[in-house]
């Protein structure tokens, strides 16, 4: 390779690793949020408002609707660099009781130093200087327009502020729109977090004072004490953070646990009526239930699924239910003649000796798959006092066929059980049974 060949060689690789060295550093200056950076994926976290995250997306378009914004703006330049302070061109924020209120300065504010006069916003008049163009501030300015500029578009936030009462109370802006004065354009992505709003409403009661916690402090609310949740830029829910309670896909399935722990959190949205369209049982979730439930619930219903009995009672709901079908002891029994044998036949479901069909068996198990179908009184049918104790006993005149309920060695495990839940024991005992009185 000649001694030229070589040179213009290594040229080319010093010009590609400097063009590459110029990205790198680009690229590390925009991490670093120059001046006049205002998107969220630009601002370093400790410049947006409190309580933001570095994964969002800015804060909620529900409740901050999106802006349309045709300004040039550099707050850092007013605020450090000429010591402009906020109130200096937001002075309605002093005053303003509604978050609808325009706290925009007046387009007045800016003569002074541009050199226009907006007095009469239809003959806006300016100087020969750059700053006093009307295209300086206002993006996409074409004279050819008749002079006119691209409006702007501020829509009023879905949420109820009162800025006179946080200013009184000595909350600095920055307290709630992050640091805005190392920014350039300001925008939505400044307005406040809910995290953030709990620093103090959400605080203990004694440095509380009046920011109250209540959801409908801040949140708007239709007629009676349930919010707005439905607005033309989407539907309001909970942040995945409030207590779990966020509508993913899985809510269904877990919005149990989350009503359970704090019902009144559900109450701030969703009347009872609400709930009751669901959990009535007049119209069945075939979410929940499918189409051919009734032939395939006894599975359900015999692996004791803690499922059923969450929404579920029994001797209530389905007792009444087999009780109509025929489907149970004290049921009509007529109804039950051709459906089949339910329990296994009677030398392995009740005689002796125990087997593992045996039905004492199956009630320790699943007691719950029993009480669907029997009454207390089914039970007493056989497992009176009748013969049971021997010399002494008392036992209840009419009842029992003196098969005792009670395992080898319950006498010691006795007075346990007695002084737990005595109703069963009176089922079957008197109150002045001997047997009953060793036990207490």
């Amino acid at each position: 390779m000649s001694v030229q060949k070589a040179l213009c060689w290594w040229l080319f690789v010093i010009g590609l690793l400097s063009a590459q060295a110029v990205s790198a550093a680009s690229k590390a200056r925009s991490k670093s949020a120059p001046r006049g950076a205002s998107t969220s994926t630009q601002l370093p976290l400790h410049w947006r408002p409190p309580g933001a995250r570095s994964h969002e997306d800015g804060p909620s378009k529900t409740v901050f609707p999106e802006q349309r914004l045709n300004l040039r703006f550099n707050h850092q330049k007013h605020v450090i660099e000429l010591g402009v302070p906020c109130l200096g061109c937001h002075g309605r924020a002093a005053s303003s009781r509604r978050s609808s209120d325009s706290l925009l300065p007046s387009p007045t504010r800016c003569d002074a130093c541009h050199g226009t006069d907006h007095r009469n916003l239809h003959r806006v008049s300016n100087d020969s200087r750059k700053v006093s163009q009307c295209g300086f501030c206002h993006l996409g300015y074409q004279a050819s327009d008749g002079n006119r500029v691209r409006p702007n578009s501020f829509p009023p936030p879905n949420l109820r502020f009162d800025h006179q009462k946080h200013l009184a109370r000595n909350i600095g802006c920055a307290q709630c729109h992050g640091r805005v004065a190392k920014l350039g354009l300001a925008t939505r992505d400044q307005m406040p977090r809910m995290r953030g709003c709990f620093r103090c409403h959400q605080a203990p009661a004694a440095s509380r004072g009046e920011a109250k916690g209540d959801c409908g402090t801040c949140h708007l609310s239709r007629r009676g004490s349930q919010l707005e949740t439905r607005f033309e830029t989407g539907k309001m829910l909970p942040p995945a953070w409030l207590h779990g309670a966020d509508h993913g896909p899985d809510w269904i399935a877990r919005h149990k646990q989350v009503a359970g722990a704090n019902s009144q959190l559900c109450a701030n949205c969703h009347s009872e009526r609400y709930c009751v369209d669901c959990h009535d049982g007049r119209v069945r979730p075939r979410r929940i239930h499918p189409g051919d439930w009734l032939s395939m619930h006894p599975i359900a219903a015999r692996q004791n699924s803690p499922n059923c009995t969450s929404c579920h009672r029994q001797q209530s709901f389905c007792l009444s239910c087999h009780q109509r079908a025929g489907v149970t002891l004290s049921g009509p029994h007529a109804n039950f003649a051709n459906r089949g044998r339910f329990h296994p036949p009677k030398r392995q479901w009740t005689d002796p000796p125990r087997g593992p069909r045996h039905h004492a068996w199956e009630a320790q198990r699943n007691i719950n798959a029993c009480v669907s179908c029997h009454v207390e009184r089914d039970c007493v049918v056989c497992h009176g006092t009748a013969a049971v104790g021997g010399r002494g006993s008392s036992r209840i005149p009419g009842v029992g066929q003196g098969v005792s309920p009670h395992s080898v060695g319950f006498r010691g495990r006795c007075r346990k059980a007695l002084r737990q839940n005595a109703r069963p024991c009176l089922v079957c005992h008197t109150p002045s049974d001997p047997n009953l009185q060793l036990c207490r």
